[in-house]
């Protein structure tokens, strides 16, 4: 387009909510099943909202026949009386208009769970259609939306019994025009509403899933607000002193609630969140947290003679390992910032939390000097293993294996420089490893195979991993360091591929490497740097045709066309079994392979997975093996 032809015409005025349409994941997110399920989130936010404002005891979310959800409370109902100036209703202007609701200075709501207050207007204009009910004085008004245009005016379908009763009810169907998919995930939405409910003590969410032959149906309900979260958290772990350590307090118009509890492992687990977001990122609230948490502990050690002259004093790693935690925050003007911006930016919200996080622990390391020992020593213990650690790392580095300088023998590396280019493939086995190495792209693919399974680093700490050589190993390939030393700028691959046999072992292995990556190398799966490589399970030949299947149900299919008479069949009971040719042209190879980007959308979720899966309880792994092994053909995580 020459300078001429670029005028005023060229551009384009999106009406109304045209402009979510056009870009929905500018809104959402995605059009995948993320974004689908954040719809939900969206609506149930607003009676949420209602909640915090003090007017609304009971939300009750369903999934109905078709995907169709519905999402009802017991708060005032949105207001149906004219709007001065868009002269409509307007719960009509709520639900047609960007940025229209109580959460900009109208005085509708202190405090709100939603980033940008766009979130029914933006679910109605990416639902086929949209139904709202309201009830307000006496009686129940409606109103209904097609793709976010107004298709039938606000009136009146009924009289309430009690005319007390208020309330509002959404029922609408995502639009197949824009999602990817539209059948919803039970267990995902009823995470995130277990999340609200812990989060939002007093509030008793109920979600029901209808589309089955027996309905499901969850109902969460926590006086203990985020003091239950923890204990929901600890289940699989075992803590070390009974209490666990709360207090809720409210601060120039800031409300802060602190949960924690120290267990016998070595994992920090600490979730913050602001406004009922989950901050993936932390921000000023985490910071004012841990360093009152720092401080207090060794205050209170230096004074009780625990921690000796001679010691150092303990670190925040020190301090912080085997600790569960939540930190919640409420506060008017939430400022997000961070690359998903799910990080707190308000200045004024770490010094409240760090005020108020000093005068909890220090008044319950003082009222139980029995439990506090055991804290104080634990985080001695912890100082201990962090200095062995330290000394592991500094003989490993002049020995030459941790310096950047000399990579580990077993490593095929790539003859590429630039990192964004790179990929590494964690191999299970020698045999498969050496197919590995001969069938790659040398240019841009490294190998390095791994012996057996791996160090389980959920029941290790920092000077029992560095004595693992395949977990050295791994560290040095990656180049990016860990622990205090990590650093995600320095990493030598872009993609790092899980690549295990289709097997119960080769599914534990993947997730003994997983369990490492979250445990201590967590942001490289929060940017996309994981993945698992996915090898056939079949080999079919017919004639001279040959196909590589990756499923029994893609196995079948395949049947289906070929027809079954004729056949070759082989079952592959391992990487090693195939050659360095099929190696690459079935799961190495850029232009056909099939992978999977390991990603973390709940990571409370995951920590309990991970915990559970891999930890010193033996019960709950059975349990919750047991619970889900009607789910899966082929055992994963």
């Amino acid at each position: 387009m020459s300078n001429q032809e670029y005028n005023a015409d060229q551009i384009q005025v999106l009406e109304g909510l045209e402009a979510v349409r056009k870009r929905p994941g500018m809104y959402i997110g995605s059009t995948s099943l993320r974004g689908l399920h954040h719809l939900v989130y969206e609506i149930v936010d607003n009676s949420i909202d209602e909640a915090l404002a003090g007017y609304c005891k009971k939300i009750n979310v369903a999934i109905g026949k078709e995907n169709i959800i519905t999402v009802e409370d017991d708060g005032r109902g949105m207001p149906i009386d004219m709007h001065h100036k868009m002269g409509i209703p307007a719960v009509e202007v709520i639900h047609t208009v960007l940025h229209a609701g109580g959460k900009f200075g109208g005085g509708g709501y202190k405090v709100s769970g939603g980033l940008h207050g766009v979130g029914a207007s933006v679910v109605n204009a990416l639902s086929e259609w949209f139904h709202v009910e309201v009830k307000r004085n006496g009686q129940i008004h409606k109103i209904g939306f097609e793709r976010g245009i107004t298709c039938e005016k606000l009136h009146v379908i009924g009289d309430l019994e009690n005319s007390e009763m208020t309330g509002t009810k959404t029922t609408f169907k995502a639009d197949h025009l824009i999602f990817d998919e539209l059948v919803y995930d039970f267990s995902v939405l009823e995470s995130r509403i277990r999340e609200l409910a812990f989060l939002n003590k007093g509030i008793e969410i109920t979600i029901s899933d209808l589309r089955g032959e027996t309905p499901k149906v969850s109902r969460f309900f926590y006086e203990g607000g985020i003091k239950e979260f923890v204990s929901y958290l600890n289940v699989n772990r075992t803590s070390i002193h009974e209490d666990i350590i709360y207090n809720e307090q409210t601060s120039e118009g800031s409300t802060v609630e602190i949960a924690m509890q120290y267990t016998d492992g070595y994992s920090e687990n600490i979730f913050t969140f602001a406004n009922n977001i989950n901050t993936h990122e932390g921000g000023t609230h985490l910071v004012g947290f841990k360093s009152a948490l720092t401080r207090v502990i060794n205050d209170y050690g230096r004074r009780k003679g625990i921690i000796k002259e001679k010691d150092e004093n303990l670190t925040g790693e020190d301090v912080r390992e085997g600790l569960t935690g939540i930190i919640s925050v409420k506060l008017e003007e939430p400022q997000f910032e961070g690359q998903t911006k799910t990080k707190l930016g308000n200045s004024e919200i770490r010094s409240i939390v760090e005020s108020i996080c000093s005068e909890t622990l220090q008044v319950f390391l003082e009222e139980n000097p029995n439990q506090s020992k055991i804290i104080v020593e634990k985080c001695l213990r912890s100082a201990k293993a962090r200095e062995a650690a330290r000394k592991a790392r500094e003989l490993t580095r002049r020995k030459g294996v941790l310096d950047g300088l000399t990579l580990p023998g077993k490593l095929a590396d790539c003859s590429e420089r630039d990192p964004s280019k790179c990929e590494i493939y964690l191999v299970e086995g020698d045999s498969a490893g050496g197919s590995a190495k001969l069938g790659r792209d040398r240019s841009i693919q490294a190998i390095l195979p791994l012996r057996g399974k791996i160090l389980n680093v959920e029941k290790s700490n920092f000077s029992r991993i560095f004595s693992s050589a395949e977990i050295r190993a791994m560290i040095t390939a990656f180049g990016c360091g860990i622990g205090e030393d990590f650093d995600v700028s320095k990493l030598r691959y872009d993609k790092i591929f899980i690549m295990t046999d289709a097997d119960v072992d080769g599914a534990h292995i993947r997730t003994l490497i997983l369990t490492f990556f979250f445990r201590f190398m967590r942001p490289l799966i929060e940017q996309g740097h994981i993945y698992i490589a996915i090898p056939p399970l079949y080999k079919v030949k017919k004639n001279k045709s040959i196909y590589y299947v990756y499923s029994d149900k893609e196995l079948n299919k395949l049947l289906g066309e070929i027809g079954r008479t004729g056949i070759t069949l082989q079952r592959y009971k391992g990487l090693g079994e195939m050659n360095a040719e099929q190696l690459w042209s079935t799961t190495m190879d850029p232009a056909v392979r099939t992978i999977v980007n390991v990603t973390i959308d709940d990571a409370v979720e995951a920590d309990l997975i991970f915990s559970t899966l891999m930890g010193e309880k033996v019960e709950p792994r059975r349990d919750f093996i047991e619970a889900n092994a009607r789910y899966v053909t082929n055992l994963d995580v």
